[in-house]
């Protein structure tokens, strides 16, 4: 579907265009090597191949990283104040996405979960059918809280994996704002209002004539914790005050 829109787009020879995360950057990168692409939300884009370097991005692709550089590590502190008995977290990872970023973030939340300590059991997700067994896997493992970063995997099945998360009664730390809203425990990430709306600074630099290769990757300065209190208490958990006086917003 994405590389037939993005190949469509080319057909039309648009002036920019605006992907909003690494499945639909790759499309559009795939598609076309002259037409100037603007990121929204890319996690890791010089792992991912789309750039040379942040500082010089060198090619037809710039905008902005998703991920700050010590993003794991916060979203791993808050699932130990949330769950202060914590030890071992499973950690969702698709296995669709370009294997160099994967590498890059299990190496940050490694280094993130040894200094707490917590144990990380890492599970690759290939389609949605591997969504429920690796739930299974990890409460048979006795993991404490699950950490997802599957997120192009999991999005659209994001109603499912919140009924899973209550099912097996798993504290789940999500990368997208959408997951609490059908019904997931939390999320910490970058605000994707704040990071839209800076990538229109790009848009408006390029079509004034800037080169892509000449607009330097951007990281995000704007997070938000969002915490869904139906959720916690489906599954028996109190959300600690002093997280709940943190949260940018609370659905009760």
């Amino acid at each position: 579907m994405l590389p037939g829109a993005a190949a469509e787009l080319v057909r039309l020879n648009v002036d920019v265009i605006v992907t909003g995360g690494v499945t639909s950057t790759h499309a559009a990168k795939k598609a076309t090597a002259t037409i100037p692409i603007v990121m929204t939300n890319d996690p890791d884009p010089v792992s991912s191949g789309f750039v040379a370097s942040l500082a010089h991005p060198g090619g037809n692709v710039t905008g902005l990283s998703g991920s700050g550089a010590d993003l794991a590590g916060k979203r791993l502190d808050l699932l130990k104040e949330v769950v202060p008995k914590l030890n071992r977290v499973a950690v969702l990872i698709t296995g669709s996405e370009v294997q160099k970023q994967n590498v890059a973030q299990i190496k940050e939340m490694e280094r993130s979960a040894e200094a707490l300590p917590l144990r990380l059991q890492i599970l690759e997700l290939l389609t949605s059918k591997d969504i429920e067994p690796a739930f299974q896997r990890a409460v048979k493992e006795r993991a404490g809280a699950v950490l997802s970063g599957a997120v192009t995997v999991l999005l659209t099945h994001r109603k499912e994996v919140a009924e899973l998360a209550v099912k097996k009664r798993l504290p789940v730390m999500y990368g997208r704002q959408e997951f609490v809203e059908a019904g997931g425990l939390l999320v910490y990430a970058a605000s994707v209002t704040d990071l839209s709306r800076r990538a229109a600074i790009y848009v408006d630099k390029i079509l004034k004539g800037a080169k892509p290769a000449d607009l330097p990757i951007e990281q995000p300065t704007k997070f938000e914790l969002v915490i869904n209190l139906k959720s916690a208490k489906q599954i028996g958990l109190i959300i600690p005050l002093n997280v709940l006086a943190r949260a940018d917003r609370v659905i009760r």
